[in-house]
């Protein structure tokens, strides 16, 4: 008799633990697919902003993309960071020890971080350009449309590899 309850006990843990990991994998998922979502508009909207900048002469067109970027950065993009974000914060709290484990995990919060200014950031450019008062170029915003590949490089690297 006590065999068998430690078993049922032992399995209804196990039981327990399997659905707790499949959580964790599903909550995962969701924060993986939240996260190239919000990549997805970090990476375009600054190259709307190029061809808005590139195009200030043509009223038509500037009509056009302040439409695109504005429902870019409000139908995806801010979605995605609250999902990316909410998600993220899940993950660690279903496996706190995430954050002992070693630095990666540190790492990567401060490139969010990077991330999170950088979205607001383009929240300041999109309302410059549906005022017409951005003075910054094509050329700017090329530039500037590199701080999230560089973020996306290093998140990588530092979710895979957990170099440190």
């Amino acid at each position: 008799v006590c065999f068998a309850t430690i078993s049922h006990l032992i399995l209804h843990s196990m039981k327990f633990l399997g659905s707790v990991l499949m959580v964790y994998y599903y909550v995962k998922i969701f924060h993986i697919i939240s996260f190239v979502s919000w990549m997805a508009m970090l990476f375009y909207l600054p190259r709307l902003f190029v061809y808005h900048a590139e195009h200030t002469d043509n009223n038509g067109f500037c009509e056009v993309v302040k439409i695109q970027e504005e429902k870019l950065y409000n139908f995806i993009g801010y979605p995605a960071i609250i999902c990316t974000l909410l998600s993220g914060i899940w993950l660690i709290a279903l496996q706190p020890s995430l954050l002992t484990e070693g630095g990666w995990l540190h790492a990567k919060i401060l490139l969010v971080i990077i991330l999170i200014a950088y979205h607001f950031s383009l929240f300041y450019y999109l309302k410059a350009f549906k005022n017409d008062n951005c003075h910054k170029n094509g050329k700017f915003f090329r530039i500037y449309n590199e701080v999230p590949t560089i973020a996306l490089i290093l998140i990588s690297i530092l979710v895979i590899l957990k170099p440190f």
